[in-house]
């Protein structure tokens, strides 16, 4: 079962589950036209938000569906909503797991991105006990390359406009990190 059982502080930062309240943080969020940029996703309409959001509330407390949760970063001075962090991955011997997530456009090159990775990462490796961890960026998105990479992860892999997204060829930028890379950073205080 996977448990996200009480909310995680970061020194400027809150992770925990959606709550009904953050619809309006979270609309925001997922209308905006340069969070989905990069997505596969369309900006979404209040509505749309409305549904994604009662449909993570519906699953019961403390437990996601196929190995992944979904977080809402909140700011802890103002408890505004600024962003949405996913961590998932697969139960099996190769113990693999992926980190991805959005920030309200307001809050870019502050280095919340980085402070969320790093907390999602203590949970892949502590807590689940997964052995690597990967981020994937669409190539053009070098602020998230650059978060990914301030928590370690190196890149791993470039592919040349492997996937046609919103009517164009686009690049793959896969990052990872392994545990004993993730431990010896730790361990150094990095």
């Amino acid at each position: 079962m996977v448990q996200l059982s009480h909310a995680r502080q970061t020194p400027r930062l809150t992770l925990r589950r959606f709550e009904l309240d953050d619809l309006d943080d979270l609309a925001l969020i997922l209308a905006n036209e340069e969070v989905n940029r990069y997505l596969y996703s369309e900006p979404r309409d209040r509505a749309t938000t409305l549904e994604v959001l009662q449909g993570r509330l519906a699953k019961p407390e403390g437990t996601a569906d196929d190995n992944q949760f979904v977080v809402a970063v909140e700011l802890r001075d103002t408890k505004q909503v600024i962003g949405e962090f996913i961590l998932r991955w697969v139960v099996n011997e190769h113990r693999q797991g992926e980190i991805g997530g959005s920030l309200q456009p307001d809050f870019h090159g502050q280095g919340f991105a980085s402070e969320v990775y790093g907390e999602l990462l203590i949970l892949a490796f502590t807590q689940y006990g997964l052995r690597r961890v990967v981020g994937r960026c669409d190539a053009r998105n070098v602020a998230s390359v650059r978060s990914l990479e301030k928590v370690g992860l190196r890149q791993e892999a470039h592919f040349v406009e492997n996937e046609f997204v919103k009517g164009e060829w686009t690049d793959e930028i896969v990052m990872a990190i392994r545990k004993d890379e993730w431990e010896r950073r730790r361990d150094a205080g990095l």
